[in-house]
This record gives C-alpha cells, structure tokens and sequence, in this order.
C-alpha cells in the first residue's frame, strides 16, 4: 500500500511539476558543497518534485556504514522518535524523543500531498505507535560503550528538542515554551514541576515546530532556534513574527530579543569550543527545482540577517515573495558553508573534545536528515566538514551511511553529540536507534566532558553578579507590516519582574503578548542592544 502511494504522488508531480525539466538532471551536487556553491536558476512548479524513501527499520545485526577506523554499534534501541541527544557533565546521556504537534492546518492544496508523503516517509507502519515526546537518561557506568542503566526523566512534553543543563537546572525547549526544571546530576527522575523561562512561538500553524536550544559559555544565556511559519511566507507576514529567527534568552529572567534572523529552520546549535562563536544549520526553501536551494552550515552573528524570505545564499532574490523589500535583501549575510540542497541537515556537533581518529580532530558532524524536495535522493548521511582557525576548511566527508536501501531507508539521522566517551552519537528518528561511532582502537577520553562547557566558576548568575539585568536582554525591536523602516523602543520604565515572578503563572504557553517576548511584527534583522 506504501509503495503504491509513493508511485501515485510520483505520478502526480510527473504529470503537473514543470520545475525539475527545467534544471539539469545531471547537475552535480558537489558544486554545492562549501563557501561558494553554484546556484542554477531558478525553476518553480506548479507541484513540488517529490521523492521520499519508505521507511523499512533496521533488522536484526543491521547497522550503518562508516569508515575504516571507526566502529559502529547501538548505543540505545526501542526507543521512539529520538530527535536530539545531550550529554551532561558526569557522561550521562539524553536522549530527546519527540514527535510533532498535530493538526497543523493546510493553506495551500499541495500541502495536502505533502503531509501525505512525508507521513510516509518519517515512518510509524499506520498502526499504533510507542509513548514519545519525552526525554530519557543513559548511563554508561564502567565507560565501555555500553549503556548500563536506562531511566525515563520526563514524560507527556509538547514534542521537545533543545536541552540544556547548568546550576542544576534542565532547561528543556519545547515547541512551545522553554521549561526549567530542578534537576542534580545523578538522579534517575524528575518530579519536581517545571517552571515556565518564556513562551514560544507554537500553534496553531507551528509549521517549523522543533526549537533547539544552546547554553552560551559564560552560562548567562540561552539561544533557542525558532523556525518559521511557511516555505516563503504563504501564510502572511503576520504568523511569521518573532520566527526565522534565532532568540538569545536571559535564563535568569526569561527576557529575550532576536539574535539573528532571517534563517528560515535553524537547528543543531552549537557553540564553536575553539572560537567561542555560535553556529546553526539551515533548512532552506524548498519549491525552486531539485537544486535550489542549499541547506547550509553558518556562523550565527549578533544582529545578522540571513535574508529568508526575500533572498537565499546572500542576495539571491526569491521572485515569489511580495511585497519585494530590496532593503532586505541588501542586509542579507551570505552563509558559511553549504550543504548542497535539500539534504534536510537537522543535527551540528564539533569534534574537538571527541576521542575520534585524528582525522576528525577538528571539525563539525553535521546530521542530514534527507531530501523530499528532489527527483532524486540527496542527504539520509551523516558527514565530516574539517575546519581551521574557527572556519570550514575542505570538502564533506560521507561518515555515516547505509540508511538508504535502493528507495528505501533503514532510518534517518537527526541530532549528534559527543558522548561521555568522545564517541560520537547520531539520533535515527526513523530506525528508532541511537548508534554509537567510536574510534576502533577502543579510545576514550580521560574524562567526561558535557556538551553545555561551561566552568563551575562561571555558573553564577548574571543577576547575582551585576545585580541587574543585562539592558541587551532588555531591548525590544517593535514593527508593523505597513512599514518599511524600524525603530527601536525600549519598555517602560519599570523594575524588571523577579525570576520567580517571571517563571510562573504564564498561561497559555504561546500566544500571549509578553514584554520579554521579541515584538517583531515581520521577519527583520536583529536589533542589538
């Protein structure tokens, strides 16, 4: 019966899509891989090009492929929908689970098509599936690789992604909030009940609903990804606001501004150990022929923008949006690195504190989840990009593969982190597995080291040092649709609610005006402080 679907939309774009003749079928995707990728013209179809790979699972002693060097096991089995993985400072490892919220309504005709393939393709078999959107402790208690003990945290989230962890507290992004929870290293659960730092964008459209989450090394903020509402805006400027953007969070108060925006789903956040700078992947438009246009790997600058929706890779002009904003599209910042397109990269974790072969000493593994936007295949891998001084230095390297089976696929990477070993690990949100990628030479590292880097004597607040909060957590960026400029408006003059004041009694989650929340009213670069 899959199979059948499959063929019928396949059909079905065959016979209404005009965009995929209109690119070369031979192009060679190599060209999109680094600082300067070639960008062929554009060619938008009346219905998108679809190929998605049926979801199969991995059989019994299956697993994926990787390099000679390194060795290949499962870390955790039977679990569903593992998205993200953290590992604490003591080498504890979580693992988020997570599916997405439902009903998500339809605003164009093809999004009826597209829910339908994707459905199939994220897997799940039609029938019931296991309890998800919950969040489970590994413990490896000798470090041999093998977990131990295996401990539900929490339970019944609202389909959570980011995690991150410091002065015993779990901060954990939902899709519509991000929680603090009391929580000490060591403990198999939590009981205590969460309080709220500061609402999300959520529903009801919630089209991008995974929000990651990233600690930043003085331990003072949070940056949690917030993507958009649309492929290009097809739902109003309006249901974009305070989306496409990258938010930075005081985790004292919850008072937050938009980092950086323009990025239309960033996820895998992660802050570079060797340079201290932030950086995301992109998921970029889809709909302007099979390679157009390039998931990409970037640095995250304060106050930049990326140029979703008005223009991608810089200042390449999208036609399809309206109204034009030329201004916008003259801010644009051009990405890092691309990934070349529609590999749907989910998942950014660097290597330098890995135990990995000293081929992968410095670098990034960035998980790509696979493409649906294309007439063929392209992503369903997790890859190396070597780096140097701080930058991407050299070609993507293949290091986790064999997901895919002809036009089938075992399963589908996400997230990626190093484990309390200098394994790396890889979330596989279809197989249901987290594997586990270590050096064959059985090396460790001498210690854990937690993915949040954060030194003891820098986990003390900002408000216990200054005794105020920070003014850029303070600044407001306020705009309407109807104009083309911007000002800034700091809030009334007020003292500034307490954490405890801030963290509860905030109901709903999402929707409610906040004079902590980003009050951008359209998609529009950062405001500093």
């Amino acid at each position: 019966m899959k199979t059948s679907l499959i063929l019928g939309v396949s059909v079905l774009s065959l016979s209404l899509g005009f965009g995929a003749a209109a690119q070369d079928a031979k192009f060679d995707l190599s060209q999109q891989i680094g600082p300067d990728p070639v960008l062929p013209e554009p060619s938008p179809s009346l219905m998108p090009d679809l190929k998605v790979a049926e979801v199969v699972g991995w059989k019994e002693n299956e697993a994926p492929k990787v390099p000679d060097g390194l060795k290949v096991t499962p870390y955790a089995k039977d679990l569903a929908n593992p998205r993200t993985v953290h590992t604490l400072p003591n080498g504890d490892v979580l693992v988020i689970q997570s599916r997405g919220p439902e009903g998500e309504p339809t605003s164009r005709p093809k999004d009826f098509i597209r829910g339908w393939i994707m459905a199939i393709a994220h897997g799940g078999g039609g029938g019931e599936q296991k309890e998800s959107n919950m969040i489970t402790l590994l413990r490896d208690t000798n470090r041999d690789g093998t977990v131990d003990e295996r401990h539900d945290l929490l339970k019944k989230l609202d389909s959570p992604f980011g995690v991150a962890w410091v002065d015993n507290t779990l901060y954990v992004a939902t899709t519509s909030a991000i929680l603090a929870y009391p929580y000490e290293l060591g403990q198999n659960e939590i009981s205590g009940q969460p309080k709220v730092l500061i609402p999300l964008p959520g529903g009801p459209i919630n089209h991008h609903w995974t929000k990651d989450l990233a600690l930043s090394p003085d331990g003072k903020m949070l940056y949690v990804s917030v993507g958009s509402n649309s492929n290009i805006v097809e739902n109003g400027l309006e249901a974009e606001k305070g989306r496409a953007a990258i938010w930075q969070v005081d985790r004292q108060t919850g008072a937050a501004r938009v980092f950086a925006s323009g990025l239309r789903n960033p996820n895998g956040l992660t802050f570079n150990p060797e340079t201290g700078a932030l950086w995301t992947v992109v998921n970029e438009r889809d709909e302007l022929g099979p390679n157009l246009v390039p998931d990409y790997m970037t640095s995250v600058k304060d106050g930049g923008f990326y140029g979703w929706p008005w223009s991608y890779y810089g200042k390449h002009v999208d036609a399809r949006v309206n109204p034009t904003r030329q201004d916008m599209v003259d801010k644009a910042t051009p990405p890092d690195y691309a990934l070349s397109s529609h590999v749907a990269a989910l998942g950014l974790t660097f290597s330098m504190n890995s135990a990995l072969p000293a081929a992968y000493a410095n670098g990034a593994f960035i998980g790509e989840h696979g493409s649906w936007n294309r007439d063929s295949f392209n992503g369903y891998k997790v890859v190396f990009v070597p780096f140097q001084n701080g930058k991407p230095n050299g070609k993507a390297q293949d290091v986790v593969t064999g997901f895919l089976d002809g036009d089938k696929t075992r399963g589908r990477p996400v997230g990626v982190g190093i484990d309390g070993t200098g394994a790396l690990l890889v979330a596989d949100d279809a197989g249901n597995t987290l594997w586990r990628v270590a050096s064959a030479d059985g090396k460790v590292t001498p210690q854990p080291i937690g993915t949040d880097q954060v030194s003891a004597s820098q986990q003390v607040s900002s408000t216990e040092k200054t005794g105020r909060l920070p003014d850029a957590a303070l600044s407001v960026s306020r705009e309407t649709t109807a104009s083309t400029t911007t000002s800034n408006a700091a809030p009334a003059a007020q003292t500034p609610a307490s954490a405890d004041e801030r963290l509860t009694g905030q109901e709903p989650l999402s929707g409610q005006p906040d004079k902590f929340l980003p009050a951008q009213m359209q998609v529009a670069p950062a405001t500093g402080p």
